[in-house]
């Protein structure tokens, strides 16, 4: 009983880690919401990080969160770090672009892993609104394609990136 255990658990384990090796060596999340104001209303609000207090879903996470804010005040060469509880953890964002149509992000996680992707917003005006569109992307180390065998990427980034993309229409709507 116990060997077929084993051998079970053992199988097992190894469908998990070739399913992981095979899979794609990038992740890419995506979120678009239509903004009723222009992008002069909009793009202000992504490029000043102190902004982010009024729409980011991260923000409320760690309400405690130490923030620090070097750089540029805003816009390309603005940098901000963080340094918070386990759901928000250690890392820096840097702006390397910025323009009426795109926002660039440098994003950098220490910690609870380290991480280097990319975050763009990318602003499309369509008459008196603004299609907004949030992309998060980078590499995914094998330790990445592991988890996400047991829970998916755009889901749960997506989600937060619908509840911030959310926050930003209201407060740009004022």
């Amino acid at each position: 009983m116990l060997t077929t255990l084993a051998t079970i658990a053992a199988v097992l384990l190894a469908v998990i880690l070739v399913s992981a090796a095979m899979k794609p060596a990038t992740f890419r999340v995506t979120r678009t919401r239509m903004i009723h104001a222009g992008p002069r209303k909009i793009v202000p609000l992504i490029e000043d990080f102190r902004a982010w207090r009024s729409w980011s879903p991260y923000e409320k996470l760690d309400p405690s969160m130490k923030k620090t804010y070097r750089g540029a005040p805003k816009g390309t060469g603005a940098i901000y770090q963080w340094e918070g509880n386990g759901k928000v953890g250690v890392g820096s964002m840097e702006i390397i672009d910025s323009s009426p149509s795109q926002v660039r992000i440098k994003l950098d996680f220490i910690k609870p892993f380290a991480t280097h992707n990319v975050a763009e917003f990318s602003l499309e005006p369509k008459g008196g609104s603004t299609n907004v569109t949030w992309v998060t992307h980078g590499p995914a180390s094998y330790f990445a394609k592991v988890a996400t065998t047991f829970f998916s990427m755009d889901r749960l980034l997506g989600s937060e990136f619908e509840a911030g993309l959310a926050n930003l229409k209201v407060i740009a709507e004022m």
